[in-house]
């Protein structure tokens, strides 16, 4: 088997805009930039600005194959990169997600708006359907999620849940971490 057919293809999922901490940026830069420097492809949400575009670019420019999707109503919004390896628009939201999670391997999330969050709940649920047993990295970036990850366990701990949420998703601080894990397969 070629080292191309072993790459896996990570999925992104993250804001269209930057947010108001500088170090949002500083690790979506140093994400992908280390998850090309590590083989890793990238799908993500076709956008060439915000936190979306600063991933993009960085894999792009070291190596990686970067294949965004985009449903067309985003494309005025979300000012579609021009420069990916592979461009897919879709015709609506739902065929987006369901493509980004068909063309994945895992996905990471980094910090994010209400878009952000629809995609992290929906690959959550699809794992605990056994739609798809993905592995899933929240990027928590300067506590970004912490808030949210106490109510996933409060979910839990009120019996909401039907497995432990410690074993639907793995929490990182820092991208360098994640890169690890990811590495050691």
């Amino acid at each position: 088997m070629s080292d191309q057919a072993k790459k896996k293809t990570i999925a992104i999922f993250c804001g269209s805009k930057t947010g108001n901490n500088p170090l949002f940026s500083e690790h979506a830069a140093s994400l992908g930039k280390m998850l090309a420097e590590s083989g890793f492809d990238i799908v993500y949400g076709g956008g060439d600005s915000g936190l979306m575009g600063i991933v993009a670019n960085q894999a792009l420019s070291n190596g990686a194959s970067v294949t965004g999707v985009i449903p067309k109503v985003l494309i005025p919004w979300e000012q579609y990169h021009k420069q990916l390896t592979e461009l897919i628009i879709t015709d609506d939201m739902h065929v987006r997600k369901k493509t980004m999670y068909h063309l994945a391997d895992a996905a990471i999330i980094l910090p994010g708006g209400l878009g952000t969050l629809d995609e992290l709940f929906e690959i959550l649920t699809w794992n605990q359907l056994s739609i798809h047993d993905k592995n899933i990295f929240i990027l928590n970036t300067d506590e970004f999620y912490t808030a949210l990850i106490e109510h996933m366990k409060m979910l839990e701990k009120t019996g909401f849940l039907y497995h432990p949420i410690a074993e639907s998703f793995t929490v990182h601080q820092h991208p360098s971490t994640l890169i690890e894990e990811l590495v050691r397969g």
